[in-house]
C-alpha cells in the first residue's frame, strides 16, 4: 500500500500543478456545461409558452368572402391581417419568408357552402421554415375545427344527430406521464452529458501519466524503481479515477443548482433531480469510472506523444456514448441483459432515477458488477501490459 499511496500522490501532485488541464477538466465541462444548458433551456421554455400565448397572425386573401370563418379566427384569439396580393405574391411573401403562412379564401365559398359542397381553401406555407410550424398548425387545427362545426349544423338541419355518424367512437385520454417524466422530454440528454463529463475529467491525467512520461522520457526511470508493476498501474489508475468523479461531482452539484431555476412548471414539468438523486447517479457512474480509466489508460500506452494520445482518446470517447445514442433513438427501457452493457446501464438506470420511477435492484447489481468486472480486467491487463519490456521501445 505505501507504494501505490507514492504513486497516487506523485499524479495527483504533477495534475495539480497543471493548471491549463485543470480548467479543462474541472471549469468548461463540469461548471460551464450544466449554466449553458440551464439557460438554453430556459430560452427555449419561455420561447414556447410565449409562441403559446402571442396572438396568431393570420394573412388572409379575400377576406370578405368569408365573414363566419374569419369570425371563428378572431373568436379563438387570430389577427386578421389582409393580404395585400394575389396567390403569386402570397406564395413569394411565404417563401422570403416576410409570412409564416397566408390564408387563400376563394370568392366562391359562400355558393359552395350553400349548397352543402366542400368548400376549398388553400394554406399557402413553407414546410423548410421551423418557426412557421406552430403558426401553421395552429391556423389548420382552427380551420379544421370550424369545419367539423359546419359539418355537425348541416347534419342537424337535415334531422341527423351528428353523434349517430361523427362519433362511433368516445375516445377519452388517459396521459400517465408525470411532471417528471414529462421533463425527460427536455432533459433526456444528461446522462450522456453527465458520461462525457466523467470521461473527460480523467482524459488529461491518463494521457499524462501515460503517453506524456514516456515523451518527458520519465517512464523509463519511473519503472526501474524497486516498485512493483501491479502496484503502479493501480496508483495511476486510482488517481484518473479521483478526477473523473471529482468532475462528475461537480457537474452534477451545478445541476441540481441549475435546475431549480428552469421555469419546467410552466409546460406542466417538474424536475427530479435532487441532491439525493445526484448521489444516487454518481454512486452507480462509480463503476464506469473504474472502466472508463482503464480503457483510457491502456489505449494512452500504446501512443507514443501527448499529442498522439490527444487524438485517439478524444476519438475513444465518443465510443461509450453510443449504446445511450442508440438507446434514445429506440427508445429502449431496462432490462436485465441490457445492464450488463457499460455506459448503457448506467444511462437507463439513471433517465429512470431523473423519471421518478422505481429502480430495480436486480438492474443494479447486474450493473455494478458486470461493468466493474469488466473494468476491472482492464486493470489487470493494463498491469500485464505495463510488465512488458517492449513497452519501453
Amino acid at each position: 500500500m505505501r507504494a501505490f499511496r507514492t504513486v497516487f500522490t506523485k499524479e495527483l501532485i504533477e495534475n495539480l500543478r497543471d493548471r491549463r488541464t485543470l480548467l479543462s477538466a474541472f471549469l468548461f465541462v463540469p461548471l460551464m456545461g450544466p449554466l449553458l444548458f440551464a439557460v438554453l433551456t430556459s430560452v427555449m421554455v419561455e420561447r414556447a409558452i410565449g409562441e403559446a400565448e402571442e396572438a396568431l397572425r393570420l394573412p388572409v386573401i379575400g377576406a370578405t368572402h368569408a365573414p363566419n370563418l374569419l369570425k371563428f379566427f378572431a373568436e379563438n384569439g387570430a389577427e386578421i391581417v389582409p393580404f395585400d396580393g394575389d396567390l403569386v405574391a402570397a406564395r413569394a411573401a411565404v417563401r422570403d419568408g416576410r409570412e409564416h403562412f397566408v390564408l387563400a379564401i376563394r370568392d366562391s365559398i359562400g355558393a359552395e357552402l350553400q349548397s352543402g359542397e366542400p368548400a376549398a381553401v388553400e394554406l399557402i406555407w413553407d414546410s423548410s421554415n421551423n418557426k412557421a410550424q406552430r403558426h401553421f398548425s395552429r391556423a389548420r387545427n382552427l380551420l379544421e375545427a370550424y369545419g367539423h362545426k359546419l359539418g355537425a349544423l348541416r347534419l342537424l338541419a337535415r334531422g341527423v344527430d351528428p353523434k349517430v355518424i361523427a362519433a362511433a367512437f368516445d375516445v377519452r385520454i388517459n396521459d400517465v406521464a408525470t411532471p417528471s417524466s414529462r421533463a425527460i422530454l427536455l432533459l433526456g440528454t444528461l446522462t450522456y452529458y453527465l458520461l462525457f463529463s466523467l470521461l473527460l475529467g480523467g482524459m488529461y491525467l491518463a494521457i499524462d501519466v501515460t503517453a506524456g512520461e514516456r515523451e518527458r522520457g520519465s517512464l523509463e526511470p519511473l519503472l526501474s524503481l524497486p516498485v512493483r508493476r501491479f502496484e503502479l498501474v493501480i496508483g495511476k489508475i486510482s488517481a484518473t479515477v479521483l478526477f473523473m468523479m471529482l468532475a462528475l461531482a461537480l457537474t452534477l452539484a451545478m445541476l441540481v443548482l441549475s435546475m431549480r431555476y428552469l421555469p419546467l412548471e410552466k409546460l406542466g414539468m417538474a424536475s427530479n433531480f435532487s441532491a439525493l438523486i445526484a448521489l444516487k447517479i454518481a454512486a452507480i457512474m462509480l463503476p464506469m469510472a473504474i472502466f472508463g480509466a482503464a480503457m483510457l489508460f491502456i489505449v494512452g500506452s500504446f501512443t507514443r506523444s501527448y499529442r498522439e494520445a490527444q487524438t485517439w482518446l478524444g476519438a475513444l470517447l465518443a465510443v461509450p456514448t453510443l449504446p445511450i445514442l442508440f438507446a434514445s433513438i429506440a427508445n429502449v427501457r431496462p432490462s436485465t441483459a441490457l445492464m450488463t452493457i457499460p455506459s448503457l446501464s448506467q444511462h437507463l438506470i439513471a433517465t429512470n432515477l431523473l423519471r421518478g420511477d422505481e429502480v430495480e435492484p436486480l438492474h443494479v447489481a447486474v450493473s455494478v458488477l458486470s461493468t466493474l468486472t469488466l473494468g476491472l480486467a482492464l486493470v489487470a491487463l493494463a498491469s500485464r501490459l505495463y510488465s512488458r519490456e517492449k513497452l519501453l521501445g
